[in-house]
């Protein structure tokens, strides 16, 4: 019977993996990547070096816009002794029709790891598949694993646990709530998601995060009730109502959530220390009133700074 391996042991068994979906990895490995996070943000606040990926690269393609994700990315890499060059889709060849498949065989001669930020997942798993060198989804409109992986390491920071927790997401079912149901179903949080109709989330995803849950004894359900998931909760979480690149009526999609705002009524049904949490950017008195995001429940700059501790991890570990 083999005996059960260190986080550090485990770190090391990431190197060379692509970060891609958080569904690719264990209960183990989020656990061992979470510590990671939190030993590097010890080291940093302690001014201590911690040059993992002195000499190394990172080309960050982006296709789609940020601030959490450019930053943090660049300022890891530097933090952690190496480089990174930030690429749009102006900036290269692939926005003049060079195929993704030339583009990951050509900056795997160049850099040590790639992160992309794009529309269709379909484009980090055709770079993924191509490249010699680890792939990291920065975002796509499917999934975003690096902030539910910096909202894991917050939650850990905060409650001291992932046992026994509600987690509740109120408002659109998508990219981000795709991920976050994974990441507490393989973690073991119970998670509630509240959506209006005909914004549920994939129910491929659903499925999945049910089956994930049943392993890890916890529970997943979808509800177009807000205070039922809310009613009891330990973590509250939202996100804008119209993630980047939807276009329609902006007017339609406002009222169509005006009942999924996050507000001092709704937060009133859950426990007393409870804590708010928001991927950023947020549009006050939409998707979350200005007393709560800005309350004494809130945690977002937490969360929000946190990126930049699980990214690194992630660098380190498969860099």
């Amino acid at each position: 019977m083999s005996a059960v391996k260190t986080a550090k042991e485990t770190i090391q068994l990431l190197k060379g993996r692509d970060f891609l979906q958080i569904s690719d990895f264990t209960k183990e490995e989020l656990t061992a990547l979470i510590e990671f996070a939190l030993e590097l943000k010890t080291a940093q606040k302690n001014g201590e070096e911690h040059h993992y990926l002195k000499g190394k690269t990172l080309a960050m393609i982006f296709e789609k816009s940020s601030t959490r994700t450019r930053v943090s990315f660049e300022t890891g890499m530097f933090q952690l002794g190496g480089h990174a060059q930030f690429l749009s889709s102006r900036d290269m060849q692939l926005g003049n029709g060079e195929t993704i498949h030339d583009t990951a065989k050509v900056l795997s001669r160049f850099v040590d790891c790639m992160m992309i930020r794009t529309f269709g997942h379909d484009i980090v798993d055709e770079l993924a598949e191509h490249a010699s060198i680890p792939i990291i989804n920065g975002l796509t409109d499917d999934a975003h694993p690096c902030q539910v992986l910096a909202d894991l390491v917050t939650i850990y920071e905060k409650k001291g646990t992932f046992s026994g927790l509600k987690f509740a997401y109120v408002g659109d079912g998508n990219n981000m709530t795709h991920s976050l149901m994974m990441g507490c179903a393989t973690m073991g949080i119970d998670c509630y998601v509240a959506v209006p109709k005909g914004n549920e989330v994939s129910e491929k995803v659903l499925q999945e995060a049910k089956e994930t849950a049943s392993n890890s004894n916890a529970t997943v359900v979808q509800t177009y009730d807000p205070v039922e998931a809310v009613k009891d909760a330990d973590i509250i979480y939202t996100d804008v109502w119209a993630s980047m690149g939807w276009e329609g009526d902006k007017k339609a999609r406002v009222n169509e959530f005006a009942n999924y705002q996050v507000n001092d009524a709704l937060v009133a049904h859950a426990k007393d220390d409870y804590v708010f949490m928001h991927c950023l950017p947020a549009i006050r008195e939409e998707e979350v009133t200005a007393s709560v995001i800005d309350g004494k429940n809130s945690i977002v700059f937490d969360q929000a700074e946190n990126r930049l501790h699980a990214q690194k991890a992630i660098l380190a570990a498969i860099v």
